[in-house]
């Protein structure tokens, strides 16, 4: 398995932090990374951009003593007097129905229009909203999650069976698949367009989203597309400076290419 034991440099305090996708009680969710990553980057604001629960799988069976600590971070960060924003993602469309002591202390929202300190607009959204009718359905979600939970479950006890093997640092064939399969759904970047169309019609300059798994940062289609990443695969974040510049920052992952940025387009 990858070393998930890099340090992280000193920390640098942002403006607000976005982050999305940390599928939290779920096989695959990685809350010791996540945990590293929000101590390393404390913000004025935190923007949970959806899919910040996962709860399919009943009573939250993997819900462990990490995941909570994720939870009592952002909440201890909200008493500090950090702004906390939760964004509705598909797989936590009712984060009110898990227990009170797992989940962020402020609403669920659909979308967020953020502010930034250079005065930029952006209109922050989960992303599944453009999805077709079929994969937005719960019982689609329900499934692949629960596929997704049964390969990850193969994997481990794979990877226990060749931990003393060579080359167990890098990723296992079952992570490199799953990735390989979400890349393949989003050639074409069609998701990308039309997100930004959603902000143009909006009268915004970008949009800011999770759901789709590929962190990005761009202005290809001529506003900003802003994608936080996730916390299974890409373990990434996007970051406001406090003079309003958007970075996409990734936690450091020894066996994984880092995401680069490209924040000269957008800090003109």
């Amino acid at each position: 398995m990858p070393d998930r034991s890099a340090p992280f440099p000193m920390p640098q305090p942002c403006r607000t932090l976005f982050l999305s996708d940390l599928h939290l009680g779920a096989l695959g969710a990685q809350p010791e990374r996540i945990l590293e990553f929000l101590m390393a980057n404390p913000a004025q604001t935190y923007v949970l951009a959806g899919d910040v629960l996962d709860l399919w799988q009943p009573l939250l069976p993997h819900w462990t003593g990490a995941d909570q600590a994720v939870i009592d971070h952002l909440n201890a960060r909200q008493a500090q007097g950090a702004r906390l924003i939760y964004l509705r993602g598909n797989h936590d469309p009712f984060p009110e129905r898990a227990p009170e002591a797992k989940r962020p202390r402020v609403e669920a929202v659909e979308t967020h229009l953020h502010e930034a300190a250079d005065g930029r607009r952006y209109l922050v959204i989960h992303g599944d909203q453009i999805d077709a009718r079929i994969f937005r359905a719960h019982v689609f979600t329900r499934l692949g999650s629960r596929i997704d939970h049964a390969l990850r479950l193969v994997d481990r006890r794979l990877q226990r069976l060749s931990r003393s093997a060579p080359g167990t640092e890098a990723r296992s064939s079952i992570e490199a698949l799953l990735a390989w399969l979400n890349t393949l759904m989003h050639l074409g970047r069609t998701h990308e367009r039309r997100l930004v169309e959603l902000a143009r019609a909006q009268g915004v300059d970008g949009v800011i989203c999770g759901h789709f798994h590929i962190a990005g940062l761009h202005a290809d289609h001529g506003l900003v597309y802003a994608n936080c990443g996730d916390w299974v695969d890409s373990l990434s974040g996007l970051v406001e400076t406090f003079d309003g510049r958007l970075r996409l920052v990734t936690a450091p992952e020894p066996a994984r290419v880092p995401q680069t940025a490209t924040p000269d387009l957008l800090e003109a």
